[in-house]
């Protein structure tokens, strides 16, 4: 059976001491002194012999237990306790130094992690967006206030229990990530994003639910403001002249006698009456083209050869070509050129203007394809408005040229933006398109 530390101590303190008190005691019986004084001397001996084993138990046991003390301390996550007696010129003493300095910096990182928490804790609960967390067993263990809301419950109420008695395994597991469903607190179309981690080991799930209802009607409301000011301004430009023009003509009809130009005044009328109609009528067309833009028909196509068609068409200002290195885009061929067309017109009737040039082109980076067209025109002022529908600064202009082209752009993947070249004069108009087998690869990811 072991002996404790303690014990083991004393032992080998009286096993060192042993030799040096026998000695003492052989050399004081064996010399002629009274038997009274050899008795006294030996007790002394024998006394200070056990002191020392005593003392060096003591400068040995007491340390080790400090030392168990503090440790069993930090393992409850009690930071106040320190050893005394941490002299640094001492070999125990360093360690109890060294020990404090361990509590010491536990303790700040402890406190650093608290006041983390504490700060997570308070910006979960202000969010607007419900946080659930699930362990590998899909049982709740992390929820914040809005998701207490969306449940209509307390947290105590809901942590331990499984997703699927909460209702959330169908957003646990979605097919889409935007699903329109109903809660115990609150109903709507919500946005779901799922993220794993790992805690103690075990994975875990984030599921963290956004409402988009409500960003979702404001879009949609300030779009019916746009799309209703856009078509009250229009209507009113051509029904305004229209009743003007008409109420002259009544006011001409009901003149007794009639005039004797009242033919050809009632010809002018009915003229001006008719172009406005079919100003009207073309404003519907445009609006309906936009509206009805069908989904792009990708198919794998050349885009030198889609490059090399289109600036051959407009022969007003020549359109100098610099090729670029061979792409293959993925494109529904006949939108793709309709966008290039549109603005390769922009750029030529901006050159038109001021005798300057177009040129086009096109290279690769990092698996897109950059398409750029610039001209030598008066340039662009502001380009806040270029992408708004029926905006236009050309006499005649349908003002949804660019809008067109922006769709088609987007629905192949890519962007379209047009700004000034800088110290340059005119305006630069730049398409950004994926490679074919760039699309390819993110399709099979």
């Amino acid at each position: 059976m072991r002996l404790a530390l303690d014990r083991r101590l004393i032992l080998l303190a009286v096993v060192s001491g042993m030799p040096a008190s026998l000695a003492a005691l052989a050399l004081l019986w064996l010399g002629s002194l009274d038997t009274s004084i050899k008795w006294a001397v030996s007790v002394a001996i024998v006394a200070m012999w056990l002191g020392c084993t005593y003392w060096l138990r003591e400068r040995i046991v007491h340390p080790l237990r400090t030392i168990s003390n503090v440790l069993a301390a930090l393992r409850e996550d009690d930071f106040s306790i320190r050893a005394r007696g941490a002299e640094p010129s001492d070999p125990l003493g360093a360690v109890l130094h060294e020990l404090n300095l361990l509590a010491d910096t536990l303790r700040t990182q402890r406190l650093d992690a608290q006041e983390a928490t504490a700060l997570l804790r308070g910006v979960m609960a202000e969010l607007d967006v419900a946080i659930f967390a699930f362990d590998s067993s899909e049982r709740l263990v992390l929820i914040n206030r809005y998701g207490e809301r969306l449940l209509n419950q307390s947290a105590q109420a809901l942590l331990g229990q499984r997703a699927n008695d909460l209702g959330l395994m169908r957003v646990l597991r979605p097919d889409d990530r935007v699903q329109d469903i109903s809660f115990p607190g609150a109903s709507g179309r919500w946005e779901v994003r799922r993220r794993k981690f790992w805690q103690g080991g075990q994975p875990h799930e984030l599921l963290v639910l956004a409402d988009v209802s409500q960003p979702l009607r404001e879009q949609e409301r300030q779009a019916w403001q746009r799309l209703i000011r856009v078509i009250g301004h229009e209507l009113n430009n051509s029904l305004a002249p229209i009743k003007s023009i008409a109420g002259s003509l009544g006011a001409l009809i009901s003149r007794t006698p009639t005039p004797d130009d009242w033919r050809d005044d009632m010809q002018r009328g009915l003229s001006i009456i008719a172009s406005r109609a079919d100003g009207l009528s073309r404003f519907t067309s445009a609006y309906a083209q936009l509206a009805r833009l069908p989904a792009p028909s990708m198919q794998p196509a050349s885009l030198a050869m889609i490059m090399r068609r289109v600036t051959a068409l407009d022969r007003r200002v020549p359109v100098s070509l610099d090729e670029g290195p061979d792409a293959t885009i993925n494109a529904d061929v006949a939108q793709l050129e309709q966008l290039l067309i549109n603005v390769l017109r922009n750029a030529i009737d901006a050159a038109l203007e001021t005798g300057g040039r177009v040129m086009a082109g096109w290279n690769v980076v990092d698996g897109r394809v950059a398409v750029w067209i610039d001209d030598e025109g008066p340039g662009i002022q502001s380009t806040a408005n270029l992408f708004v529908p029926f905006f236009t600064t050309k006499p005649g202009g349908s003002g949804i040229g660019l809008v067109l082209s922006r769709q088609i752009a987007e629905a192949h993947g890519g962007s379209l933006t047009v700004e000034g070249r800088g110290g340059e004069r005119g305006t630069r108009a730049t398409l950004s398109l994926p490679l074919a087998h760039h699309t390819e690869s993110a399709r099979v990811g």
